[in-house]
Formats: C-alpha cells, sequence, structure tokens
C-alpha cells in the first residue's frame, strides 16, 4: 500500500464513495489530488457496492469497528481534507476529519444528521417549524399518538435511506401493519430496526434544495420540484423531478428555510441534500443527508446548468478562496431538465424494453441510467431502490421537457416491459 512519503500531490479522502459520490474523486484528481478510500463498513450494502470505482484511488483503508485504528491509518496518508461520500458515511467522516484537525461538520451533532428522529426534534429546538412526531419502540405508544380519529401519518426506520421502509397509513389497522413489518427487521443500509419514526403527513408539493457550505456560509447548487405517483401500492411513489430555476417566490422561501435546517443540523461544510415540503402553513422538513444529492441527479444538473454539486463540493475543499467569490453569483439555467423514475408494474426476468426506442426518439431524451437490463431480475417498484431506469431529459425550451416528460409517462408500465 502506497505512503504518503514522496507523493508530489496532496490527498483527499473520501468515506464511502458510492452512489452519486462516485463522481467525486476525478473531479479532486483534475485539480491536483490524488484520493484516499475510507470504507465505513467491512461488507458495504449491495446497493451500493456496483457504483463503485476502485481505480479512481490510489489506496484504500477499511474501518473495523475500531476508531483509533482507523484514524491513524488514515492519519499516515496526510490528507488536506476528508468527507463523506454515501449517507452511510457520515458518521464515520464526522469523526474523521474533526479527529484529524480538518474541515468538519464536528461530532456534536453526528446523530441529528443520521437519526430520522432526532433530525427533526433537533430542527425544531432551533426554532424552526417541523413535523409533528414521536419515536416508539412499542405499538401501544405509537397507537396512543395516532389517536382515535383516522388520518394520514408516515411511518419510517430511525436510519435508513433510498426511502427504504416508508408506509403512508391512514388508519390505525395500517399504523398496527407498519409497525410491526418494521421493528425487528432490517433496513437497506443492513440496520436493525428497533424503533419507528411516526410523523404527520405533510400536505403539498416537495423539493430538492441542493448545497455546499464552506465554515458555515451556504450555496445553492441546484433546485427540484418533484412529482408523486400513487402507484403500485405505495402513496407517494416518486415520479420525476424538474431542475428550478433559482430565484422565484417558492425558491425563496425554500432556500432560506432550507439555510436554517443546516445551521440547525450542525452543516458548516461540504455538501448538503435536503427534502422539503411547501405545505399550506410554509415549508417543513422532509430530511438532510449532509453528502451529495443521489441518483446521479448533479450529472443531469451540470448538463443544464454548466456545473453542479459535484463540482461546487470540490471547489469548496480545494479553493476557499474561489468559493467564497463565487458563491455571490446564483446559477441560470441554460437548458431545462427533469429526471423521469420510470415504475414497473411487476417483478420477474426482463427480457426487455419494447418501447426503449420510443423514449430514446423524444425531442429532448438526454441519457438513459438503467438500473435493470435484459436478462436481469426486475422488481415492483415501491421505493427509490426498485427503480428500473431513470431518464434525463433535457431542452432549452421547457415546454418541449415537459411534453417529453407526459409522454415518458404514458409510455411507462404495462407495455413497457417485457417480463416473464
Amino acid at each position: 500500500m502506497s505512503t504518503p512519503q514522496g507523493r508530489s500531490r496532496p490527498v483527499v479522502a473520501i468515506v464511502d464513495a458510492f452512489s452519486t459520490a462516485s463522481h467525486l474523486a476525478p473531479l479532486f484528481q483534475a485539480k491536483g489530488y490524488d484520493c484516499l478510500h475510507v470504507q465505513s463498513l467491512e461488507e458495504p450494502p449491495v446497493v451500493f457496492g456496483a457504483s463503485f470505482r476502485a481505480g479512481d484511488f490510489f489506496a484504500g483503508v477499511v474501518h473495523r469497528g475500531d476508531v483509533a485504528e482507523t484514524l491513524a491509518a488514515v492519519a499516515a496518508y496526510a490528507p488536506v481534507a476528508l468527507l463523506a461520500g454515501a449517507e452511510i458515511g457520515v458518521e464515520l467522516a464526522d469523526v474523521l476529519s474533526e479527529g484529524l484537525g480538518l474541515r468538519s461538520n464536528g461530532t456534536a451533532l453526528t446523530a441529528a444528521r443520521r437519526d430520522k428522529f432526532r433530525m427533526v426534534e433537533t430542527v425544531k429546538a432551533a426554532g424552526v417549524p417541523a413535523a409533528d412526531q414521536i419515536l416508539a419502540t412499542d405499538l401501544d405508544t405509537l397507537l396512543a399518538w395516532y389517536g382515535e380519529t383516522d388520518r394520514t401519518v408516515v411511518l419510517k426506520p430511525v436510519r435508513s435511506a433510498l426511502n427504504d421502509g416508508v408506509s403512508f397509513c391512514s388508519t390505525a389497522a395500517e399504523v398496527r401493519a407498519a409497525f410491526e413489518s418494521l421493528v425487528g427487521a432490517d433496513s437497506a443500509l443492513g440496520l436493525r430496526n428497533d424503533a419507528v419514526v411516526a410523523q404527520e403527513y405533510l400536505v403539498g408539493a416537495e423539493y430538492y434544495v441542493n448545497t455546499v457550505s464552506l465554515d458555515g456560509k451556504h450555496y445553492v447548487c441546484d433546485l427540484w420540484k418533484t412529482q408523486h405517483l400513487g402507484v403500485n401500492g405505495v402513496r407517494d411513489l416518486l415520479g420525476g423531478s424538474a431542475l428550478m430555476v433559482r430565484r422565484g417566490p417558492e425558491q425563496d422561501l425554500l432556500t432560506e428555510y432550507a439555510f436554517s435546517v443546516l445551521d440547525a443540523l450542525g452543516i458548516r461544510n461540504g455538501p448538503a441534500h435536503t427534502e422539503l415540503k411547501l405545505t399550506p402553513q410554509g415549508p417543513r422538513l422532509v430530511e438532510t443527508g449532509a453528502r451529495v444529492c443521489g441518483a446521479m441527479l448533479p450529472l443531469l444538473t451540470r448538463a443544464a446548468i454548466g456545473e453542479s454539486q459535484l463540482e461546487w463540493t470540490v471547489l469548496a475543499y480545494t479553493d476557499p478562496e474561489a468559493f467564497e467569490a463565487r458563491r455571490h453569483a446564483e446559477y441560470e439555467v441554460a437548458r431545462h431538465a427533469v429526471c423521469v423514475n420510470m415504475v414497473s408494474p411487476e417483478s420477474g426476468k426482463l427480457a426487455g424494453y419494447p418501447k426503449l426506442d420510443d423514449l430514446r426518439a423524444l425531442e429532448s431524451f438526454h441519457d438513459v441510467l438503467l438500473k435493470v437490463r435484459p436478462g436481469d431480475e426486475i422488481s415492483r417498484t415501491v421505493n427509490d431502490i426498485t427503480y428500473p431506469m431513470l431518464v434525463h431529459l433535457l431542452h432549452e425550451v421547457e415546454g418541449v421537457v415537459t411534453h417529453d416528460y407526459m409522454t415518458a409517462r404514458h409510455l411507462d408500465g404495462e407495455g413497457f416491459y417485457d417480463v416473464v
């Protein structure tokens, strides 16, 4: 294994460079840095493993549970910066960056950045309005909170990703069933669910605010408005997301609120992906991840506006002066963008996509990210793990993108999938 002695280039360490974060290392390399990979788990979840690009790293350190040992192993490479890649790396990145004396979000509020219940309580304690909720380890407590009158609530694991284990419940019986299916089961990240978070259902459209922070100053890289579907037994399944222009009444409300959330959660450095709903009472937090946006969305952002959260993250860690000088200039949309989440209606072996050529023929078609290829097993889409493909649409004229988004939604479903 390499050592820092004799290295001509400074080193940046990335904890769990999976999913979209797999695109960070080449950008750091282009700026003159070598990348060290730190793996937070000996066996990363399968859902992340496929996206890892080992060739982008000159060396790797695997965390085996002993923080002091990992800290010493990473310190041997004398990194000048250390940051989290995927969601599962956030906690270890906080510990290591703080321990090495590097730019960090620190460990004081680490739990609030990963624990979904503590996250909302921390935000509320800072005076930021947020959802009514309860952390329940037993059914009686949960049902007492739910009350006698039917209403819609959301149940989710305390620590999860990719919308795994999220249930929308509108009756006490549904609350009971969701609780019993979650508690005692393992999440997609391999974590045992010992409790559930139950929250009031927030009425309103959902938005993403993607940011990069440097010493407590925040920059908005991109804003997205999402569309959801009631399909496959899921009340709110993400159907797509559309890039918004930087300024407008909604954007201004969302940005101010998102910055308050970042401050409350102690996210002072690095990227963050904040999901919000704009309710009749104003913006409300769904959740924040102290890492780059997932689902390769920054790649579409880059194509639409020339750069993305990925480039801004690298700029913050490699050239703080340039970040500070540039953060006052807001992004401009050169081409309108929509990410379409295709929704499989059934499970089985995928023989093919008979109408894929129709999709590729759309005027604004830019790219397709195939998650399930012919010959693979396909699952009925019920969460972020089970989308068979994401379609990126891009065009100078917003109406063309909207037209093609509607057409893609029409093509999706029965007849789009040849499943054996």
